[in-house]
């Protein structure tokens, strides 16, 4: 008799059907485990002896064999142990085979039996719900499951109170539904004072989901405006959300079924790794690049960070996703994310202050600087120098306007880009490309020629001449207008790279 279990194989964010076949023959006693298993699977042969043999049940006296199908799909992850069991379990008589047919199953087994979380539980739950199965799962992650439409979930704590549930001995509870958690609070716009040309480039890439780069001398407040950033930004739509949840459900930061509507804010230290920041490693994991879909990336200290790690950003900053290619699979998590960087002008970051700067300025800028690739920088749609904070302006009342304010504005411009966005999969101006720009973004005769003189001056690339545009349509809709003008078009070219300063 052969017993099948359906559980799933997490790739990037799809999880693809896997069939458990466990067949109890006669031969020689032995356990094994066939159809590309990485060592976590293979190992689960030892984890699910434990956990039966803590159950009272011995394993029969014969030839177990264990076959993972299709066998060519790799399969990683301790989430096999628990169809594992169960399929050995309904090889074994002890329960109905056929009634397991109903039922994807996800977990890791303990030794003494305990179901216990695994990554993946949305995926799969979502995966069951498409396939018209219930979810077999650990009961810490219940609430988690039930985020997918429909799904009959069963959250188990123990091998034996499964075992219980699934022979009618006993009624596992509904898991609750998980909360929705309140949006976190940011630090206000009105700590920022000064700097009204940076708060001004904030609001313009919180409108249009752009990306920004600042740049000033330490101090100078670049990374509490970047902080400022989520509380103006609009809270996450529920298939937005969703999205963002079943990242962090592959990555395993799924606590409680919680899922919030807060934008993401990922802010990785500078010795992150390529494989850290757009996923990779021995087992694929989601990168910071991912971790940020849909929210923010801030990346401080810019040039700090390896080079070969910044310029695998390109690729993603570009097409909203990010494929990790290994030799025989390839998994592709989504990466749409705004990013925000900030930067010393230069290494000692005084530049443009004879009594601070060092002795090589300005040398030392451009040598600086330079350790950022021009490619990545023409992807960033906004740079603006941030000045220096006097002692002065500290003294200062706080701003009229605080976060509030200009998320309200924020809001306005959002809601203008999804109603005329409503049949595209672009969602904000940055993603505006092909006859989207051409149909929502063209400006008129005086903007038009304006940009035309400014592209010829800057030497803009065909990806700045773009990025112009979209800057251009979101300042048109902060300002409520249809039509791009020259003043929308020269505001935008005011916020490209410049050369250092002296």
């Amino acid at each position: 008799m052969v017993a099948i279990v359906s559980t799933v194989a997490y790739l990037g964010l799809e999880a693809r059907a896997v069939e458990v076949q466990c067949q109890v023959a006669p031969g020689m006693p032995g356990f094994t485990l066939v159809g590309l298993p990485d060592k976590a699977v293979r190992e689960s042969t030892q984890r699910v002896s434990a956990a039966l043999t803590g159950m009272g049940l011995a394993l029969p006296p014969k030839r177990i064999i264990v076959n993972l199908s299709p066998a060519d799909l790799p399969k990683e992850g301790s989430h096999f142990d628990l169809p594992v069991a169960l399929s050995l379990l309904a090889a074994m008589g002890v329960i109905d085979a056929e009634q397991l047919g109903d039922f994807v199953a996800v977990g890791e087994l303990a030794l003494d039996g305990r179901i216990i979380p695994s990554p993946g539980v949305l995926l799969a739950a979502i995966h069951a719900s498409e396939h018209e199965k219930g979810l077999i799962c650990p009961a810490p992650q219940g609430s988690e499951a039930r985020w997918a439409s429909g799904v009959p979930v069963v959250a188990a704590p123990n091998l034996i109170s499964l075992l219980n549930h699934l022979r009618g001995l006993q009624v596992l509870q509904t898991p609750p539904l998980g909360e929705v958690e309140a949006p976190s609070r940011a630090p206000d716009l009105r700590q920022v004072k000064g700097q009204e040309t940076a708060r001004r480039a904030l609001e313009i890439a919180a409108a249009g989901a752009h990306n920004l780069l600042m740049v000033g001398p330490p101090g100078a407040g670049k990374s509490l405006l970047a902080s400022c950033l989520p509380g103006v930004l609009p809270e996450l739509t529920p298939p937005e959300a969703l999205e963002v949840s079943m990242v962090a459900s592959v990555a395993g930061t799924l606590e409680g079924g919680r899922i919030s509507r807060s934008r993401p804010y990922r802010a990785p230290h500078h010795s992150a790794s390529i494989a850290a920041l757009t996923g990779g490693g021995i087992k694929v994991r989601p990168g910071e690049v991912s971790l940020a879909h849909l929210g923010v990336l801030f990346l401080d200290e810019l040039p700090e960070f390896q080079r070969q790690a910044l310029d695998s950003l390109r690729q993603p900053l570009e097409s909203g996703e990010v494929t990790v290619a290994r030799a025989n699979a390839h998994l592709t998590y989504p990466a749409r994310v705004q990013l925000i960087a900030a930067m010393n002008p230069c290494r000692c970051g005084h530049l443009g202050d004879p009594a601070l700067a060092c002795s090589r300025a300005p040398r030392c800028a451009a040598d600086y600087q330079s350790k950022v690739s021009g490619p990545l920088l023409d992807r960033i749609d906004l740079h603006v120098e941030v000045d220096p904070v006097r002692a002065a302006d500290l003294a200062l009342p706080p701003p009229l306007e605080g976060s509030a304010e200009v998320a309200a504005r924020v809001a306005r411009a959002r809601h203008v880009q999804t109603e005329r966005l409503v049949d595209c999969k672009a969602r904000t101006n940055a993603e505006l490309d092909g006859d989207l720009l051409e149909r929502h973004a063209t400006p008129d005769e005086a903007g038009r020629k304006l940009l035309l003189q400014a592209a010829e001056a800057m030497r803009l690339s065909a990806r700045g001449y773009t990025r112009i545009l979209r800057v251009a349509r979101t300042i048109a809709d902060l300002a409520g207008s249809a039509e791009i003008g020259r003043a929308h078009v020269a505001e935008a070219l005011s916020y490209r790279r410049r050369p250092p300063r002296a």
